[in-house]
């Protein structure tokens, strides 16, 4: 999965996009004018590769990528504070929230937004913070279950992250190897939970650059008792697995970007991202072309479902419910 640098593709990012080793590409907020640039910029990239799964990071809060034009949408820590009052309701709005940002992006032909976040909030964590649910797991899971709902309904399918739970950590992936010291025992107790009651429902996982130092010395992304023993086998977990962006300080440790993307592969990742840095992400296409990997991974199921637009009302409901949950936790 690549990237781009700008509003438009350019020649070189063209060939990049044709290259059989690229299966998919994400979106950032650099990526982003307006509705009818995003639009003109879909149809560049679905002219180059009509089967390219596109995606974005568009969780709401502070990890919304697309926001000028689309609806502001709370964190997910605000549903949580709601489902603390009423239960109920508050799994209602979820599923709302869900519908509301999945059906935004599918109306413009892009299939997933990494999400939903099932990393358990343990107040430590500044990465993670407001962006998960919950600190409770049952919680999490009838808050992130709603979601998913949503996301569904809307033609989206969901992808989790960051198995097996990237919460408890102080340190932030993106700038550092976080190291997570507590026992296997305890992180199936609370962490995993979320992700084994979800994953029949999960269409993708992405794994954390944490290391759990009390199971093994490796990143989970890299580790193939995380990803193929838990994740496969113990969960049954058959989606498709997304490593987290090899440009980040959690993933250096293997090497270089080639080293990067063999060790995530070999562990059981079916699809590596390569973002922020394009010789980086051309490093990368170099390596699976040498390997062989091209065409391997089928994301059929991760693209988005038949279109059709929001119902006028549910919309203006989940648009209501979005401009209160900011209000009442701003």
């Amino acid at each position: 999965m690549l990237d781009l640098e700008g509003l438009s593709v350019s020649p070189v990012e063209k060939d990049m996009l044709a290259h059989p080793g690229a299966g998919g590409l994400i979106l950032f907020t650099r990526n982003y004018q307006d509705r009818q640039q995003l639009a003109e910029l879909v149809r560049q990239i679905r002219e180059i590769r009509p089967d390219m799964l596109i995606a974005v990071d568009q969780e709401g809060g502070r990890v919304q990528r697309f926001r000028e034009g689309f609806v502001r949408l709370p964190p997910m820590a605000a549903l949580g504070r709601g489902y603390a009052c009423g239960p109920e309701q508050a799994l209602q709005d979820a599923k709302l929230i869900g519908e509301l940002m999945a059906s935004e992006l599918t109306e413009l032909d892009i299939d997933i937004s990494f999400a939903p976040v099932l990393d358990l909030d343990y107040g430590a964590s500044t990465v993670i913070g407001d962006r998960s649910f919950h600190g409770d797991p049952q919680a999490m899971i009838a808050l992130a279950g709603a979601f998913i709902d949503g996301m569904n309904a809307a033609g989206m399918a969901a992808t989790g992250k960051h198995f097996p739970g990237h919460g408890h950590v102080v340190a932030d992936s993106h700038l550092e190897l976080p190291v997570d010291p507590r026992p296997m025992d305890e992180i199936e107790q609370a962490d995993l939970r979320p992700f084994a009651a979800l994953a029949s429902r999960l269409d993708g996982i992405m794994p954390a650059h944490v290391i759990y130092s009390a199971v093994e010395n490796q990143t989970a992304g890299f580790s193939p008792f995380w990803l193929q023993t838990v994740l496969r086998e113990r969960l049954g977990f058959r989606g498709v697995i997304f490593s987290d962006d090899l440009s980040m300080a959690g993933a250096h440790g293997a090497g270089g970007y080639a080293q990067r993307a063999e060790a995530a592969l070999k562990a059981g990742c079916d699809m590596v991202l390569a973002c922020n840095c394009q010789s980086g992400a051309q490093e990368v296409l170099g390596y699976l072309e040498t390997a062989g990997h091209q065409g391997q991974v089928a994301v059929g199921g991760l693209r988005c479902r038949p279109r059709h637009a929001m119902d006028i009302g549910r919309r203006q409901a989940a648009e209501a419910v979005a401009t209160r949950l900011i209000e009442e936790n701003t």
